[in-house]
């Protein structure tokens, strides 16, 4: 998916780099993303003092409920990656390096020198994706009494817009 083989670049001086051009169905990455279109844009891989720097920037696109009508729509999701993953093994010697205190596991590159995006992609898309958008600026909601979508239809709800415990505070005014 988005998992890259470095270790070329990992035997390549500091500030060597790669370009790699993402262009990936990642619809099943997670549970809670109901991802529309493919995952598009640029990685770049530089080779750091001690490790590999990935900065990019990647888009898509998700499906996800309007916060008054919960009906379903479309927005565009935009993401900006800058992840440094530090190796497993040395590229030269073989040996084992042990991850650095406070190190998370998801930036490290595996003992084959393969680096994966998925899980910081993940993560990244997750925070990205809007968490209360409208589907249009005069979104109507819905009847918090029964429901209906007040943009389609009108409520025929006899409903109280008051709340009565107010009522001592509307009666000081």
């Amino acid at each position: 998916m988005l998992s890259y083989n470095v270790a070329a670049l990992l035997k390549s001086e500091p500030g060597a780099q790669r370009i790699f051009d993402v262009d990936v169905d990642i619809s099943g990455i997670d549970q809670d993303l109901v991802l529309t279109r493919p995952l598009t844009g640029k990685l770049r891989l530089i080779k750091t003092d001690s490790g590999i720097l990935v900065t990019g920037r990647l888009e898509t696109e998700a499906s996800v409920p309007c916060r008054r009508c919960l009906a379903p729509m479309i927005v565009g999701v935009e993401m900006e990656i800058e992840e440094e993953f530090k190796p497993s093994i040395d590229i030269f010697t073989g040996a084992a390096i042990a991850p650095a205190d406070g190190e998370d596991e998801v930036t490290r590159i595996d003992d084959h020198h393969i680096l994966d995006l998925t899980e910081v992609v993940r993560q990244d898309l997750l925070l990205a994706v809007p968490t209360s958008p409208l589907c249009r600026p005069d979104c109507r909601g819905l009847c918090p009494a029964c429901g209906a979508d007040l943009n389609e239809e009108t409520c025929t709800c006899q409903r109280q817009d008051e709340d009565p415990r107010l009522a001592a505070l509307r009666d000081l005014l």
